[in-house]
C-alpha cells in the first residue's frame, strides 16, 4: 500500500527591519529570529540575523535606520504555529556595556502582499528598587536568556515589563499552494500580491 505524501504549502517572506524610535537611546543594533510551530520548516534564506549599529537621524524624527533585509521561505502542512518574528535591540549603557533596549514580536502577515508593521518594544524590569540599583551599578540589566520566550504566551505574564520604543518592519509575503489545501488568504494578482480592496491586517 502506497504511503500518502502530505501536501505542503510555501510561505515566502522578504522585506526589512526598516527603522526604530528609541527616544532615550542611540547607537543601537537589532537582532531577529523566527519562532514557528512543529509542522513548519525553513527551506531557504536566513532564520536569524544581526544588523549594523546605527545612530539617530539629525531631524526631528530622530529615526534609527537599519534597512536590514529579511528573506526566508518556510514550508508547512497546516497554518497552526504560523511564524512569528522576534526582535531584540541592544546598545551601550553609561559604562559601555551592551544591554538590551527592547524586545518585540509580531506574526508574519497571513495574507499575501505588502505590509508595514509598527511593533512596540519592551524590556523586563527588576521587581524591586534594590534589584534595580544593583543591576544598574553592576551594569547588568534584566534580560531573557532566550529572546524566543517573548513569542510564547506561557510564562510571560509573570515578567514585569516596561514599554520602550518602536520598530517598523516591511514585509512582502507570497504564499503558494495554500488554496489547494483549502485555506483562503484572499484574492491575489499574478505576482501573489493581495488586491488593494482586501484588508491587510489578518493577524
Amino acid at each position: 500500500m502506497e504511503s500518502v505524501v502530505p501536501s505542503v504549502f510555501l510561505l515566502m517572506v522578504n522585506g526589512q527591519v526598516e527603522s526604530a524610535q528609541f527616544p532615550e537611546y542611540d547607537d543601537l543594533y537589532c537582532k531577529y529570529c523566527f519562532v514557528y510551530g512543529q509542522d513548519w520548516a525553513p527551506t531557504a534564506g536566513l532564520e536569524e540575523g544581526i544588523s549594523q549599529i546605527t545612530s539617530k537621524s539629525q531631524d526631528t524624527r530622530q529615526l534609527l535606520t537599519w534597512n536590514f533585509p529579511i528573506d526566508v521561505t518556510f514550508k508547512s502542512t497546516n497554518p497552526s504555529g504560523w511564524p512569528q518574528i522576534v526582535l531584540s535591540v541592544y546598545g551601550p549603557d553609561l559604562f559601555g556595556n551592551d544591554v538590551v533596549r527592547g524586545y518585540g514580536v509580531v506574526h508574519i502577515p497571513f495574507s499575501p502582499g505588502r505590509h508595514k508593521r509598527t511593533i512596540p518594544m519592551f524590556v523586563p524590569e527588576s521587581t524591586s528598587k534594590v534589584q534595580k540599583f544593583t543591576s544598574w551599578f553592576m551594569g547588568r540589566r534584566p534580560e531573557y536568556t532566550d529572546p524566543k520566550v517573548v513569542a510564547q504566551g506561557e510564562g510571560r505574564e509573570v515578567t514585569r515589563v516596561r514599554s520602550q520604543g518602536f520598530i517598523t518592519l516591511l514585509f512582502n509575503v507570497v504564499t503558494k499552494d495554500m488554496k489547494k489545501l483549502g485555506y483562503d488568504t484572499g484574492p491575489v494578482d499574478s505576482q501573489g500580491i493581495l488586491t488593494p480592496n482586501q484588508p491587510q491586517n489578518i493577524l
